[in-house]
């Protein structure tokens, strides 16, 4: 038996085994590799943290900006979605990214011992102390249990001795779109007899103003690149904006620029969302031409959302929307200044105009133009001259909407972020749409069934717990109406806040700067802007509440057997 053992493992040594040996091996040691790359690529997954928290978007983002449908407007004016919404379809990027931070905090007593301060109770706190600093955002963290604090700023002197100012940037921790907001608060604060600071009380939303970023002063408006955004590349609410018009400041610039510009049309006064669905395709097919986009600033706001009941000429893009990323982000002019400057240099440094008045001719087939401008001229027929018109058909699939590009306005988003925070971003949010025909109780007396307010409550009443703040945002203006939800929760409505845009606001200042000195009416759309962000706020949405009778407009809504 012992001589036969040996036998077999000398014959595995054998030459004409080696070569299986070999293999087996050179399996085994690959296997091992494997084995362990995979327990080495386990752990590190299991422990990165990356340095940013937002990721590249989701293929879910990909798919929500590119157009599949046929490219005929359609319209729906109860909510518009602009560019910052699309993150909010990307749940796992913004799960991630709420819970950012860079704020390192131990929770503590929020009262600090100043040594030297030579038991001079009265001497003036000095807000660039790094002791003062840590007091006051201990107590910012200690008080805003419901937001996410991601970056302090530093302390400075507020209106008096004992008051410090500082800001910082956060997000709601719940919240659900991918945007920063900033904040800056008035500290108040008392030193005791041994030195020991505490603060007192913490002003209301952004009443720290000497802790507000300035803007430059003789600062140039141009193409200069000063976007306001987080080091995440995310849009931030509460800056100074910065939407001065571009200009091209130099004769040889202008020259060596390629245009498209859009005249005429039956584009003019439509409701917003058709205005928004033309612009888009006018910017769209810019970017395909790599052309810069010669737009009209001036926007003719539709009756629908003016108190007069009339068409409004004159009302700036701005007031809606965020033109300091949009020309950050994208090649834009205004019409008036391209037009100046076009006069100046285009007989004498030989500008082109490439003339299109047909809409079926496609963008593809302008590809090669030359010429330094190509204007698009829309006649007086409708709907073949909407600007729409040119990115139907075959252009659909090649020319996309760059709907990333258009954000609200963040004089808009600063009320809505002013009116979260007075509500301490802890409130439940419902939206009721009540159409006319539902109110007329004498001609329409059950129409309204599902929007009365026993339905409403007994509703609310499994989805929402007693004695919570919910904002209803509603086109309804008698809010009295809702006034037995009372019995059981703190309810609020838009028009509380009326001291974000009156005369005294800061939004009431900066749009009256915008309109050359005159007075800005706060609109139909601006409350509907506002209305609808202060919903997506809320910890809880409810949106069940919708009658088919508001509008049955444009043939696009369906109007049921009650309305007819």
């Amino acid at each position: 038996m012992l001589g036969r053992s040996t036998l077999s493992r000398t014959a595995s040594f054998r030459p004409e085994n080696l070569g299986q040996n070999a293999l087996a091996m050179i399996g085994n040691l690959c296997f091992t590799m494997f084995v362990l790359g995979v327990l080495i690529f386990t752990i590190i997954a299991a422990t990165y943290e990356p340095e940013d928290p937002l990721f590249h978007p989701s293929a879910k983002i990909t798919s929500f900006l590119t157009s599949q449908s046929n490219a005929t407007f359609k319209s729906d004016d109860t909510v518009v979605k602009t560019g910052e919404d699309f993150m909010a379809l990307n749940q796992t990027v913004v799960a991630t990214f709420i819970n950012a931070t860079d704020v390192e905090y131990k929770e503590e007593s929020v009262t600090e011992t100043v040594p030297n301060c030579e038991g001079n109770v009265d001497s003036p706190i000095d807000c660039t102390d790094p002791e003062v600093f840590h007091l006051l955002m201990s107590k910012a963290i200690d008080h805003f249990k419901d937001i996410h604090f991601y970056r302090f700023g530093k302390a400075v002197r507020g209106d008096s001795d004992n008051a410090c100012d500082m800001a910082w940037r956060f997000r709601p921790k719940e919240g659900k779109t991918a945007a920063f907001y900033k904040d800056y608060r008035r500290f108040t604060i008392t030193r005791s007899a041994n030195c020991t600071l505490s603060v007192v009380s913490i002003g209301n939303y952004h009443s720290g103003v000497n802790a507000r970023k300035k803007r430059k002063r003789n600062q140039k408006p141009g193409f200069e690149k000063m976007p306001v955004k987080d080091n995440a590349g995310l849009l931030v609410v509460g800056e100074a904006v910065n939407d001065t018009l571009p200009v091209i400041e130099s004769e040889n610039s202008f020259s060596r620029g390629r245009y498209l510009i859009y005249m005429g049309g039956g584009d003019r006064c439509k409701s917003m969302n058709h205005f928004l669905w033309s612009f888009l395709c006018a910017l769209g097919e810019a970017q395909y031409l790599n052309r810069t986009l010669v737009m009209d600033l001036t926007i003719c706001l539709n009756s629908m959302y003016t108190s007069s009941n009339q068409d409004e000429e004159g009302k700036d893009f701005r007031f809606y929307f965020d033109f300091e990323h949009l020309k950050e982000a994208a090649s834009v002019l205004d019409k008036e200044q391209f037009w100046s400057d076009w006069n100046k240099w285009q007989k004498k440094d030989g500008l082109n105009l490439y003339l299109v008045e047909d809409f079926r001719v496609t963008p593809m087939k302008l590809s090669e133009v030359k010429d330094s401008l190509i204007m698009r001229k829309f006649g007086s027929v409708e709907p073949d001259n909407y600007w729409y018109r040119v990115c139907e058909g075959e252009t659909e699939s090649v020319v996309q909407r760059p709907w990333h590009l258009l954000w609200k306005s963040r004089r808009l988003l600063d009320i809505v972020s002013a009116i979260a925070s007075r509500l301490n971003w802890d409130y439940d949010a419902v939206h009721v749409e009540r159409g006319e025909k539902a109110r007329n109780k004498e001609l329409w007396p059950n129409l309204d069934a599902d929007t009365s307010p026993d339905a409403l409550i007994s509703t609310l009443a499994d989805k929402i717990e007693n004695g919570r703040n919910v904002y209803i945002a509603t086109n309804e203006p008698d809010t009295s109406f809702f006034n037995p939800l009372k019995d059981k929760y703190s309810t609020h409505f838009l028009d509380e806040y009326k001291d974000l845009w009156d005369e005294n606001s800061e939004w009431y200042s900066e749009t009256m700067r915008l309109n050359k000195g005159a007075a800005v009416e706060f609109d139909g759309y601006m409350r509907a802007s506002v209305d609808t962000e202060v919903f997506l706020r809320g910890k809880k949405q409810i949106e069940t509440f919708n009658d088919l009778t508001n509008d049955c407009k444009d043939g696009i809504n369906t109007c049921n057997a009650a309305s007819s």
